[in-house]
Parts: structure tokens; C-alpha cells; sequence
């Protein structure tokens, strides 16, 4: 059966290590190519048509139950962790448990722009799961830089997110050459935009990046983190658990990089970044009224 916009597949001679959707047909001398999206991890590639493989659904739910699988211990990495800071923070705002107040606590809020109006939704999902305040706006990489000035005027956040899809090819130029990249210089700028606003790392935090991105241009850009150090694949839901942990951790602590990125589903290979400062903020008394 011929290969289809919209359909799901695989690459043969990557031996069927990733789960891609076709998302554009294009004829070049060459022969027909597939433009491909990854379903799991934030690639964009293209492919010969005689080298893709449709996935049928029997092997979809196989793929999609141990996707599943990865996700719900990677959740539960984060929830053992949050509920630790959290234990913390109830022991000093209450003074070591000394008295009986009702506290509420202010997280950092997170703006997040991604080139990929699905993997947007998926990570508002999590955001919501979790419980940052969030706002998301989909944007083609190439308009971020130009659109990051005024999003950052309306949602004054605290946290910000660039991301989307990236890839580095070989045959465009070395690995510190930002035109082999397919949209790394898109974020650098969209970094530098921000900083233009916001200079210092601690009053806005950023997070920059998606597969095979240039991080070291993107740290020096102005971002917090970034990916990706091994110019791997990084998931499509990393950004979410490396800001989540930031926007969770108080504002008089600092985070340290690997127990960031430790819990996350690409680790440190393809995630990194700075020392940064936490955001939330303890409040209290809390007090509950009936509407």
C-alpha cells in the first residue's frame, strides 16, 4: 500500500527506531520523499518513500502501551520529588510544624511556544496534571523571534519555553555550524529576543530547544536549558519536567542541573543547562471561602 499524508511509520534503514507520521509528499529529481514528524520525540526528517514502513495498529498499540509505560514512571520520578519539596516547604513556612496555619503556595507560571501544534496539547495535558499555570501558543519556529517580544508583554510569565522541531544534518556542516541545523537558529534568536527584555537568568528562566539542537549556541543565546549536549533525541514531553521543577522549587533555593534533568525521559545526554534559581513562593494564611 502506497505511503499517505497522515499515515504512521518507520524508517527502514534506522532499523525502525522511530515512530514517525508522514505529514507532506514532495517529488524532487531524486524521487518521492515523505516530509516526517516524530510521533514521540520532537525530529522532523525526510525520507525516501521506499524507505518507510507503514506501522499497522496491533504494532501502534504495542508502541503506544510502552510509550505509556515510560511516561507514567517518569511522572512518578517527578511526584516522589515534588512531594519532598513540598514537605520541605510545609516545615519551615510553619515553622518546623510549630503552629497550625494553612499556607498556599504561588508557582512559577510557565509560557510555552512550540512549533508542533500536537505535541502543544500533549505537554498542556501534563502542565495540567501536574499543576503548573500555564499558557501555550502555537508558533512556527522561524515567526518565534519575532513574536517572542509581544507574547512576553500579555503573559508576563516567569518561565519561558521554546521548542518545537529540530535536526542536524551532517552533510550541511559541522556540528558548531548553526545553518546545519534545520531550525536551532530560530531559538537562538527567540532567546536573544527575550534576554533583550529580560537580561538576567534568574528573572525569567528558558528553556530552548528540541532534538539534535544546538545547545551550546542556545546557552550562550541566554537560556537556562537547553538541548541537546549529544545532539540526540529529547522526548517530546522533556521541557515540561525540567520547568515543572523550577516553577516547584522555592525562590531562595537554587537547583542544581542533574537533579533536573536526572528524572526526565532523555536525561542528561540530551538535556542540560545552569545552575538556576527556584520561583515558587509560600504564602500564608490561607483561608477558604464557600461561593
Amino acid at each position: 500500500m502506497e505511503v499517505q499524508v497522515g499515515d504512521l511509520v518507520e524508517r527502514v534503514s534506522y532499523k525502525r527506531d522511530l515512530l514517525f507520521r508522514v505529514t507532506e509528499l514532495r517529488e524532487e529529481h531524486t524521487g518521492k520523499i515523505a516530509i516526517l514528524f516524530g510521533e514521540e520525540f520532537r525530529l522532523v526528517a525526510d525520507a525516501p518513500i521506499e524507505d518507510l514502513v507503514t506501522v499497522n495498529q496491533r504494532e501502534y498499540k504495542q508502541r503506544a502501551k510502552e510509550e505509556k509505560d515510560k511516561l507514567d514512571r517518569t511522572y512518578r520520578l517527578f511526584q516522589q520529588d515534588y512531594r519532598l519539596v513540598r514537605q520541605r516547604n510545609e516545615y519551615y513556612s510553619t515553622g518546623g510544624y510549630a503552629t497550625d496555619i494553612n499556607y498556599f503556595q504561588m508557582p512559577g507560571k510557565v509560557l510555552h511556544l512550540d512549533g508542533d501544534p500536537l505535541y502543544l496539547r500533549k505537554c498542556l495535558d501534563l502542565y495540567e496534571k501536574i499543576g503548573v499555570p500555564v499558557q501555550g501558543v502555537h508558533c512556527k519556529e522561524a515567526d518565534m523571534p519575532e513574536r517572542v517580544g509581544e507574547l512576553l508583554n500579555q503573559f508576563q510569565p516567569d518561565i519561558l519555553v521554546i521548542t518545537g522541531h529540530d535536526s542536524y544534518a551532517k552533510t550541511k556542516g559541522k556540528m558548531n555550524d548553526l545553518q546545519a541545523y534545520r531550525n536551532s537558529r530560530h531559538f537562538v534568536q527567540a532567546v536573544r529576543e527575550a534576554r533583550k527584555k529580560y537580561p538576567s537568568l534568574d528573572h525569567l528562566v528558558i528553556f530552548a530547544g528540541a532534538c539534535q539542537s544546538h545547545f551550546e549556541a542556545l546557552i550562550r543565546a541566554g537560556a537556562n536549558f537547553a538541548s541537546s549536549p549529544s545532539r540526540i533525541n529529547i522526548h517530546a514531553l522533556d521541557p515540561v519536567y525540567v520547568v515543572a521543577k523550577i516553577s516547584f522549587t522555592s525562590f531562595v533555593e537554587r537547583v542544581n542541573v542533574w537533579d533536573i534533568v536526572r528524572n526526565t525521559i532523555t536525561g542528561e545526554r540530551g538535556l542540560g543547562g545552569v545552575e538556576t534559581k527556584g520561583i515558587l513562593r509560600t504564602g500564608l494564611p490561607f483561608q477558604y471561602y464557600e461561593e
